[in-house]
């Protein structure tokens, strides 16, 4: 008798678990609720967020991509194709059954972040680490506007595909870089994909924003009202501001990251 009701039960539990949804047991058993598409800086590389990205997988798994702006790439494709990349990988990670995608990066991949979230909108939240990449600013300074009214002159023209070269800048260093005029249009316009408050006011949804500046950041006088505040309001966005300047930002604000993103359980 006690042999029989033995069988019965692990008949029972294996009928149960044959019946559960293959995508609850990715999501309980196997996958992480979270996960993180994170991208680096101008002329940098997904290595120099490793240790970042280290502190956070516990919270949230992070897949660090190389993008078109990094050192070794420099500007390879124009920024219409990064988004597609990040794209790519928001639905890989879809895939897999992760319940939650966020877009996220320091500097230039806070730009690309916020530009995804203007384009493609389907990310499920946002991780700005010291917003950067100012082509208004740029512009409007004269730093790049002859390089830039030419990519616009020859775009217009048919001839996108023409090399020119911009005197390229980043947090005061300067760098000589060459690519197809709309390319260069693409990143460097200074009313396009790079600027931030228009891409910030243009979410396709609302949804949770980290922004995090630091008290040494260039963009910190600019305070909330550059781009934060025209973002469409969530209830979990938060403006945070650390004692940092704008490269070791990541590093000062990993603990507020992690409590913030398992603040979105």
């Amino acid at each position: 008798m006690v042999a029989t009701r033995f069988r019965l039960a692990c008949r029972l539990t294996i009928a149960l678990v044959l019946a559960w949804p293959a995508s609850a047991w990715l999501q309980t058993a196997a996958t992480p609720a979270c996960a993180l598409v994170l991208m680096h800086g101008k002329w940098g590389g997904p290595q120099g967020l490793a240790p970042f990205a280290d502190k956070v997988e516990p919270a949230c798994h992070v897949v660090l991509l190389e993008m078109p702006w990094s050192g070794r790439r420099s500007y390879d494709q124009p920024y219409p194709v990064a988004l597609k990349e990040i794209s790519a990988q928001v639905q890989t990670l879809r895939d897999k059954g992760y319940r939650r995608v966020l877009v996220g990066g320091q500097s230039f991949g806070t730009n690309a972040a916020l530009a995804y979230m203007a384009e493609m909108g389907d990310a499920d939240g946002v991780l700005a680490l010291a917003p950067g990449h100012s082509p208004r600013q740029m512009y409007q300074q004269g730093m790049v506007r002859a390089e830039v009214d030419q990519a616009r002159t020859l775009v217009a023209a048919g001839q996108g595909a023409q090399r020119l070269t911009i005197n390229d800048i980043n947090q005061g260093r300067r760098r000589n870089m060459t690519m197809s005029a709309d390319t260069m249009l693409s990143y460097f316009d200074p009313d396009g994909l790079g600027h931030m408050p228009k891409t910030s006011a243009g979410f396709k949804k609302a949804v949770p924003v980290l922004w995090v500046i630091g008290t040494q950041d260039p963009l910190y006088p600019a305070g909330e009202a550059f781009a934060y505040a025209k973002l469409p309001p969530h209830a979990k966005s938060r403006y945070l501001v650390v004692e940092a300047g704008h490269g070791n930002t990541p590093e000062v604000a990993n603990a507020a990251v992690v409590e913030w993103l398992k603040g979105l359980e």
